[in-house]
């Protein structure tokens, strides 16, 4: 992304979390003037009073500590453009503190899911379960009208803003033994990788992105018993919803480390430790915006399908049922897992 256009989506989100969402007015003018938006576009909040409450009376934000999060004094608080953390095709900014990750929802079946029928879901399912580790969703901000820039992909005009489960690395000594991992079922079809040419893929970067995690989660067995509680109540939810291709999102880090943590403070966003005394995991599920029930989805069923006839490459997550891929997602954990006794 050019710096031009990278610092004007950096406005238009950052103006976003600071303008009232009554403003919104959609006339033919105001239609036609955004339009023809190309870098900059005029971005608001959606369902921001549920987002509110999950901030304040869930997750326990402090509602100025956030704000401070996108704009100081000065309102000159830019984000920061950082690498692609997965194949998505999504852009990711960071806050200057690094407290919070903005994420693009380029693609319109997910962000259409998100906000049309996981959104009222979600915002129950958080309020009733504050431990579950679906990642912290504080905000969700769109271009209401049709631009240019969005047209042609040069701006995405759909965003989350969401908690950063990699908060404290930077001012860790030890940071450079951050581990992370996005942990997906491996007995699936993944063309993103399985069919991307080696040179253009690392290796390391392949290995954290296909559920190859060359070690064990070693937990005592209460806290391994905790974990599996929350996980299949997590994952019961998504399959409520018809979500697949979630992932689990794995840190590890020494556990010496003490990071700081944004918010309500539970083991698995501090940093649980280990079973032998060695690391502290933090873990989040992700990335729950793909619904077997939307059209793409179903469309690219038969896609699948169709190449199988040729390629026999066996099922997709995409192209799986909420309730398989739950049940394979949750044995992946339970792979995962080593019971030790405390040392």
């Amino acid at each position: 992304m050019g710096k031009r256009r990278q610092k004007a989506l950096s406005k238009s989100i950052q103006l976003a979390l600071f303008r009232d969402p009554a403003t919104l007015r959609k006339t033919v003018i105001s239609r036609i003037i955004a339009f023809f938006g190309i870098c900059y576009i005029k971005l608001f909040r959606y369902g921001s009073t549920l987002f509110q409450k999950l901030r304040g009376e869930v997750w326990e934000i402090d509602e100025a500590e956030y704000k401070a999060s996108f704009r100081n004094e000065k309102k000159t608080v830019p984000l920061k453009l950082i690498g692609d953390l997965g194949m998505s095709g999504s852009t990711f900014f960071t806050t200057s503190n690094g407290k919070f990750l903005v994420k693009s929802l380029p693609r319109h079946f997910e962000h259409s899911f998100f906000r049309d029928d996981l959104l009222e879901p979600y915002y129950d399912y958080m309020t009733a379960h504050p431990d579950s580790l679906l990642v912290w969703i504080t905000d969700y901000v769109y271009a209401p009208y049709t631009t240019i820039g969005s047209l042609v992909g040069s701006t995405p005009a759909h965003h989350i803003i969401m908690d950063n489960v990699l908060y404290g690395k930077d001012d860790d000594p030890a940071a450079d033994r951050w581990e992370t991992y996005d942990l997906k079922p491996i007995d699936y079809f993944y063309p993103e990788w399985d069919l991307m040419p080696r040179p253009l893929v690392s290796e390391d970067t392949l290995r954290k992105i296909t559920g190859q995690f060359d070690d064990r989660i070693r937990l005592a067995e209460a806290e391994y018993a905790a974990l599996k509680q929350v996980l299949e109540a997590d994952t019961e939810f998504l399959q409520s919803s018809d979500a697949v291709d979630y992932s689990l999102f794995l840190v590890r880090f020494p556990a010496s480390s003490e990071p700081d943590v944004v918010g309500r403070k539970s083991p698995w966003r501090i940093g649980m430790t280990s079973a032998d005394g060695k690391w502290k995991y933090r873990a989040v599920v992700l990335d729950f915006f793909w619904a077997r029930h939307k059209l793409h989805a179903q469309a690219m069923t038969g896609v699948v399908q169709a190449f199988n006839v040729i390629g026999q490459q066996g099922p997709m997550t995409i192209t799986t049922t909420a309730d398989e891929y739950r049940q394979k997602f949750l044995a992946m954990v339970d792979a995962l897992v080593e019971v030790q006794q405390p040392c």
